[in-house]
């Protein structure tokens, strides 16, 4: 009950006219940050760090938290009509946002995606609300054993998403670790594979490998085949959800959010690892499984409603710990400590009015996100009239200002060029782009927690299985691993 008293106090001050324009602006530009691939929040937030040190700190943290939660919808804009990720944790809605919007669906799967991320949005914040102090004080006793072991689950898990051949899939995934590896060992300070770069010292930044992928590999293979298939104009459609699709989406809107919370409020892969285990989880639940990879609206609503919650899961952790556990909260941790306050298991007692006005714009911004993207889904989707080759050649110029924006260097361009040409190349050759993706997010992360698990056990490897939770992501593992085959002998020894 005092935290639902704190909370109203909260809407009380929130509701104010300032309070009211500051995230008014945040959810524009966080919309136009996440429609930009390469942008991204946490450089949003980074440049407005200086233009907001003479501002109040309520309505600047209101301001980014807007910005936070606006790239997400921004984010699924470009991943489902013009398959360019906008934000890394907009991967999966290319998977299956574009087939949907290429089947004449468009304005059904921006519908999907914004209701998604308003449902995850809301779920996350009260989440924040009743949850917080009890999910931070979960991940404070997290060590890299556990870290490790939800990361290889990861990992077999894309096993559920590979297709038809899993020799593909396994060889999609060898390639995104192989450039995971690029840049410096984080143990010894060994460049790997840099062949003498010093800009790729830093490695590949996972924005430059999906826009690569998924924009410049697309294009390149539509440009390949251009002259020799005819060009059909793709329909906008209805522009809006038929009770069918209603039907099939609010289950994965409502168990994303736990999903998404969760993994968000520890330091296991943000956003991407929560859109990815809600999609591997829709994927085994659905009675559509044949749909997915072609358009399955459950694949979208799923991850999307995760990556909302999965950005509350952050705030809470931020706000209840000072533990960034993503780039955007670790900037905002900066702006914190510009303004001269620490966050931490103190901050609700030092700083409440601050706190609970912050949680209640969360819900306002959500509200006003909805308002803003559900009218515009049909006008996005005309994008998609756009004759093809004009429409590329704008997705070329935009993927390449991602990528030059992401460090602001040129060789950024390069590296684009050679990954979307890999991209092109997994294309010809049937290689699914999904678990590239997958490696190329959690591989680094997966080998820094592997080690430091080592060091600290002097290389014993029983260490790696030393904890309960690590035991049972284990066990869920081999349960994964064991039961098709234990189903295929069961099926073999029926049938004879």
């Amino acid at each position: 009950m005092e935290s639902l008293a704190n909370l109203m106090g909260g809407f009380a001050a929130a509701l104010t006219p300032g309070n009211l324009l500051f995230a008014a602006i945040g959810v524009l530009l966080g919309t136009a940050v996440g429609v930009l691939p390469g942008i991204g929040p946490a450089m949003a937030v980074a440049l407005l760090l200086p233009v907001t040190y003479a501002f109040d700190p309520t309505g600047a943290f209101i301001m980014f938290a807007g910005i936070y939660f606006g790239a997400m919808f921004g984010g699924s804009t470009t991943s489902i009509l013009l398959n360019t990720p906008g934000e890394s944790a907009s991967v999966m809605a290319a998977i299956e946002g574009n087939p949907m919007a290429r089947s004449g669906r468009g304005a059904q799967a921006l519908a999907t995606a914004a209701i998604g991320h308003f449902v995850g949005g809301v779920f996350g914040a009260i989440g924040i609300v009743l949850l917080a102090p009890l999910i931070a004080s979960v991940a404070v006793n997290i060590g890299a054993p556990d870290y490790f072991a939800i990361m290889v689950l990861a990992f077999v898990a894309v096993a559920g998403v590979l297709g038809a051949s899993r020799v593909r899939g396994f060889a999609s995934l060898a390639i995104g670790l192989t450039i995971g590896l690029v840049g410096l060992d984080p143990i010894s300070g060994q460049a790997r594979l840099t062949f003498g770069v010093p800009q790729l010292a830093d490695g590949i930044d996972v924005v430059i490998v999906a826009v690569g992928l998924f924009a410049v590999g697309e294009a390149l293979w539509v440009a390949a085949h251009l002259r020799r298939t005819h060009q059909e104009i793709i329909p906008v459609g209805r522009p809006w959800l038929s009770r069918a699709d209603v039907k099939r989406a609010w289950k994965p809107w409502v168990r994303g959010p736990f999903i998404g919370f969760t993994f968000g409020s520890i330091p296991a892969g943000g956003a991407e690892m929560s859109t990815f285990m809600a999609y591997v989880t829709e994927r085994r639940l659905s009675k559509h499984r044949d749909e997915f990879g072609k358009g399955a609206i459950e694949g979208l609503a799923g991850p999307e409603s995760a990556a909302s919650a999965s950005s509350a899961g952050t705030l809470s952790t931020m706000l209840t710990l000072g533990l960034p556990t993503t780039a955007i909260a670790a900037v905002m941790l900066a702006a914190f400590q510009q303004f001269g306050i620490q966050p931490g298991p103190l901050l609700f007692t030092n700083e409440p009015d601050l706190v609970w006005t912050l949680i209640a714009s969360l819900f306002i911004g959500l509200v006003l996100l909805l308002l803003l993207n559900l009218p515009l889904a049909p006008l996005w989707a005309k994008l998609l009239r756009i004759p093809r080759p004009y429409l590329y050649a704008g997705i070329l110029f935009f993927a390449c200002i991602g990528a030059y924006a992401v460090s602001g260097q040129a060789v950024d361009l390069l590296v684009l060029l050679v990954i979307g040409v890999v991209g092109f190349v997994m294309r010809r050759y049937g290689l699914p782009v999904l678990p590239a993706i997958i490696g190329v997010i959690l591989g680094p992360d997966a080998e820094l927690q592997l080690r430091r698990a080592l060091q600290i056990a002097d290389g014993d490897v029983t260490t790696l299985v030393s904890t309960p939770l690590a035991i049972t992501v284990y066990t869920i593992i081999a349960a994964l691993l064991l039961f098709p085959l234990i189903r295929k002998a069961s099926r073999t020894k029926v049938d004879a």
